[in-house]
């Protein structure tokens, strides 16, 4: 029967080996990432740590962690780059109008009787908050 230490030590183990794929995937990640390495600085640091691989990933982080960080933060702001063009291309895909234009629309249908003066006050004091 396992005490509570046991348990808590499996569970210490497991995370820490977790902790450590994590940290290796991150680093080949990076390896491979790196436009500011040749094919070659790549393939040995990649057999390094394969090789080596506590001491591969130590001194990877050591002489390249600043790397890492300048590449993750290049990603970062490529992909929120990526999202902002896309919500802009989606909300921008209602027909590309003005607001100026949308209050047209909402003029001619308060004129055509579709919407009360009411609705077009509430509809255009919305598109003017926005």
């Amino acid at each position: 029967m396992n005490n509570l230490g046991d348990v808590i030590l499996a569970m210490m183990w497991f995370f820490l080996f977790f902790i450590w794929i994590w940290l290796l995937i991150t680093v080949f990640a990076d390896i491979f990432r790196s436009d500011d390495m040749g094919g070659w600085a790549k393939a040995l640091w990649t057999i390094f740590v394969i090789v080596l691989p506590y001491l591969g990933v130590l001194i990877y982080l050591i002489a390249r962690g600043r790397k890492m960080g300048e590449h993750a933060a290049r990603e970062a702001r490529r992909r929120d780059e990526q999202m902002r063009s896309y919500v802009q291309s989606v909300a921008g895909s209602s027909g590309g109008t003005s607001t100026a234009a949308e209050i047209k629309g909402l003029a001619e249908l308060r004129d055509s009787g579709v919407l009360s003066e009411e609705e077009f006050a509430q509809a255009k004091a919305k598109l003017l908050a926005a």
